[in-house]
């Protein structure tokens, strides 16, 4: 285990109140196999070539998933936050890690050993229910990246990493906090260069679609609108 995590009690975390979530409800009723993980910003959760033992839960802070080939390029594959699950090889049996896991902010993340999971799966329908969903939304997700990296240039595939960075609940917002994320980062996630990434940014930045201050901000309704346009 890479991450250097405090383990607390089930009371002190997940029971401070009444959760009407499936998961937390689920997660609430293990009394073992389970560790609450408080974890400090860029700290690795697990790394690509790990063995698979356990998958995990975002109760807070977001995390990044990376791939590095073997000629040492890397990769941004997703970006997860609140309420997601990661670590998902660990259910089919997966001998070793695909990816590493680093989170991109200070994070609570639980920790649930497979074989734990894969009773609990069985013995809560709804949780199974909610995990397949999140795996089908995640599948969908690929196929819609997948064709925008075919089909659409590097402005547009920024534009629209930025949005499903931000977590949009709701596009009538006027601005969204967006998670600190570099350059280089937004680059392997768009798959084109650290200056093209940079040159668009401060492009949208003219355009009033994102401000930068003590974190930055995106317009969604702004740059959504774009999006449509072109």
């Amino acid at each position: 285990m890479n991450a250097t995590a405090e383990v607390v009690s089930i009371s002190e975390r997940l029971s401070q109140r009444e959760p009407s979530d499936p998961i937390e409800q689920a997660l609430n009723s293990l009394s073992f196999g389970k560790r609450v993980l408080s974890l400090r910003k860029n700290q690795v959760v697990f790394s690509q070539g790990e063995p698979v033992d356990a998958l995990y839960y975002i109760q807070r802070g977001k995390v990044k998933l990376v791939v590095v080939s073997f000629a040492g390029k890397e990769a941004t594959l997703s970006v997860m936050g609140k309420g997601e699950f990661f670590g998902l090889g660990s259910l089919q049996q997966r001998s070793l890690r695909l990816a590493t896991a680093t989170t991109l902010e200070p994070s609570v993340i639980v920790r649930i050993e497979r074989d734990i999971m894969q009773r609990e799966l069985r013995s809560h329908p709804r949780l199974s229910e909610v995990l397949m969903t999140q795996l089908l939304s995640r599948t969908l997700t690929l196929q819609k990246d997948l064709c925008t990296h075919i089909f659409d240039p590097s402005e547009k595939r920024l534009a629209r990493v930025l949005l499903k960075l931000s977590r949009l609940g709701d596009e009538s917002q006027q601005q969204v906090a967006m998670p600190k994320i570099s350059h280089d980062t937004l680059a392997t996630m768009v798959g084109t260069t650290r200056s093209r990434i940079t040159y668009f940014m401060n492009k949208f930045k003219k355009l009033g679609f994102i401000d930068y201050g003590k974190e930055m901000m995106i317009h969604p309704s702004r740059l959504s609108a774009a999006i449509q346009q072109d």
